[in-house]
């Protein structure tokens, strides 16, 4: 038996090539009337509209998008799509894109900066509307100065380079920025742990150097200074933004004695692995050794007892990234040049991970 199409089979079927059948045209003029970026006499305009009319045809922005029609893209790039620090503001990023009927294209850094400036060239190359680049970054005098040259490249052609969570290029480099009270969010985990009897507290991960790391470590300083606790320069243990490097160090410390009664760890992740470590040793959380993390990712709260942290409002900075660079919309007709910086809150997520200082401490 034949099947018979329905009106919303149509829709979804439709193609380019079938309105051109339709219309009796070619798949070029039919792009020309949809992009309205080449003459098209009036009566072939009326064929193709028609024809799109008769086959539900619907625009597909994201296919536009990868044409190449200048105006409908947002480059985000990233280090890793696979942490979830990246994934979140990915999603505000592709959300808000999407809303504004812009597709999102997502790249991957793997942490090489000079992958990274490729990256942003190739984003211009496409006209992209945005370039986002989330993440803390090293500094690095040619890294910046070749990152602020694109940005002045992009800025030339009313595109914006967007920097998301890392620290801006200078007051003469047309960026727009989208911040979070890192530092801030560093000292109020800290200042929480001080206040339960903490001092001997072990500061776990973050690459060494990273803007990230050098942020949380001082908002970490700033606490302990506060109370009047000498800091320990063993008790700063940089590293991997990683599971495994979480689990590895904390169990090498373990083994060598080192006092800790606490450990902040730089990222959820991390202190996954740190948690790990813990119960291989027979250390239970938090009534032998209390834990806390940052960013507040889903691990968070998987882990058992439930993680302490730091939330930082991940999806809202993509969003806030692509609205501060393009407009609260998406109509080209009223942007205007994107400026300024915006600057959002953290704060510390209490669960069940920490506890009153206990004796003896751990090594003891």
């Amino acid at each position: 038996m034949r099947r018979h199409s329905t009106g919303t089979d149509a829709q979804r079927r439709a193609t380019v090539m079938d309105v051109a059948r339709r219309a009796g045209v070619s798949t070029a003029t039919v792009s020309r009337v949809l992009n309205r970026n080449y003459p098209v006499a009036a009566a072939t305009r009326e064929r193709v509209e028609a024809a799109m009319r008769e086959l539900g045809y619907v625009v597909n922005a994201h296919a536009r998008a990868l044409a190449g029609v200048s105006g409908r893209t947002v480059g985000i790039i990233v280090n890793d799509v696979v942490d979830p620090f990246y994934a979140y503001i990915a999603r505000g990023v592709e959300r808000e894109a999407t809303r504004g009927d812009r597709l999102c294209l997502v790249c991957c850094t793997q942490g090489d900066p000079q992958r990274e400036l490729a990256f942003v060239e190739l984003m211009h190359e496409r006209r992209a509307d945005a370039v986002i680049v989330v993440g803390g970054s090293v500094a690095d005098r040619a890294y910046t100065a070749e990152l602020a040259r694109r940005a002045r490249e992009l800025d030339s052609d009313d595109s914006k380079l967007v920097l998301c969570g890392r620290p801006p290029l200078g007051d003469d480099v047309p960026t727009v920025s989208v911040e979070y009270d890192n530092e801030g969010g560093a000292f109020a985990i800290t200042d929480h742990l001080l206040t339960q009897g903490h001092e001997r507290i072990l500061y776990l991960g973050g690459p060494p150097g990273l803007s990230t790391t050098l942020d949380r470590l001082a908002g970490h300083r700033r606490a302990l200074a506060l109370r009047g606790v000498t800091p320990d320069p063993e008790l700063e243990q940089p590293g991997a933004f990683s599971r495994a490097f979480g689990m590895r160090r904390t169990a090498e410390l373990l083994r060598d004695g080192l006092e800790f009664t606490a450990i902040f760890a730089a990222n959820d992740i991390v202190a996954a692995g740190a948690a790990q470590a813990l119960e291989e040793a027979g250390l239970r959380v938090p009534q032998d050794i209390s834990l806390v993390g940052y960013d507040d990712v889903p691990v968070a709260q998987e882990l058992r007892p439930r993680l302490t942290t730091v939330h930082v409002p991940l999806e809202e900075m993509g969003r806030q990234a692509v609205r501060l660079a393009l407009g609260d919309g998406g109509d080209d007709d009223w942007r205007e040049p994107a400026t300024g910086t915006v600057r959002l809150g953290t704060h510390i997520v209490v669960r069940d991970s920490v506890a009153p200082r206990p004796r003896p401490t751990a090594g003891a």
